[in-house]
């Protein structure tokens, strides 16, 4: 029987085994631990259907971290190596901490959710891969393939930097093209509710339900749409200002 903390790998296996609807102790088995150990973990990190290995790992690190570094802030900031925006201190990075977290609860991997968090909250505005590379000490081709998602979904931006570096830019109309989308999203679903309606019929208790699903999904959409673009209007100015500012840097 193994001992000792549990491994990345094998909370890896345990969302498998979740994912493929296995019993615990079939999972247990599987990594050789106990089944109260596989319960313990899945209950304490979100649940059968919202377990995630790479939340669990991070929150497993973090609880290390503290306990570790409890009462010696000095030791907390020498287990990284130093920033050059100088800001170590432990309640920074445990902030940075927060919000890779809440970018992984939506649906980012570690890294790419880690170069999001340094791209808002580094005053340069931009960073290298070698200054990603530092600042969350991962390998170059992580920070490659998470570029590479962060792109593809639209979140990240890249500029010509001094000499062949680009930079990286976390793009400011990301949120209100994510808004946009999910209005977009309700429009659909009201549409094909409507439909339903018009093949089962509107004085049926299904067609009810889902003239009630249309009505709900519209007045939701139309709410996030109208708010995307007044938010886009009135916020817009400090974002073109930020442009401007790495452009003339």
């Amino acid at each position: 029987m193994a001992a000792g903390r549990l491994t990345r790998q094998e909370r890896q296996q345990i969302a498998l085994g979740l994912a493929d609807d296995l019993p615990y102790a079939e999972i247990a088995r599987r990594i050789d631990r106990p089944t109260s150990t596989v319960t313990r973990e899945v209950m304490r990190n979100g649940g059968p259907t919202a377990y995630r290995a790479d939340l669990a790992q991070r929150a497993t690190e973090q609880r290390a971290h503290k306990r570790r570094g409890a009462g010696t802030d000095a030791g907390q900031t020498a287990q990284r190596s130093p920033r050059s925006d100088g800001r170590d201190s432990p309640a920074i990075r445990e902030y940075e901490d927060a919000f890779t977290t809440l970018f992984m609860q939506s649906g980012l991997p570690r890294v790419a959710a880690g170069v999001l968090t340094s791209l808002y909250t580094t005053d340069a505005g931009s960073l290298t891969a070698a200054e990603l590379v530092r600042r969350l000490e991962v390998s170059p081709a992580s920070i490659s393939k998470a570029i590479a998602l962060l792109e593809g979904q639209g979140l990240v931006i890249r500029e010509r930097g001094d000499g062949r570096r680009e930079r990286y830019i976390a793009d400011g109309d990301v949120w209100y093209q994510s808004m946009i989308a999910a209005a977009r999203s309700n429009a659909q679903i009201a549409e094909t509710a409507r439909e339903g309606v018009r093949l089962l019929g509107a004085a049926t208790p299904a067609g009810t339900r889902l003239e009630n699903m249309a009505r709900f999904m519209d007045f939701v959409g139309d709410s996030i749409a109208r708010a995307a673009e007044q938010a886009r209007g009135l916020l817009g100015a400090s974002g073109d200002g930020d442009a401007q500012g790495r452009s003339d840097a």
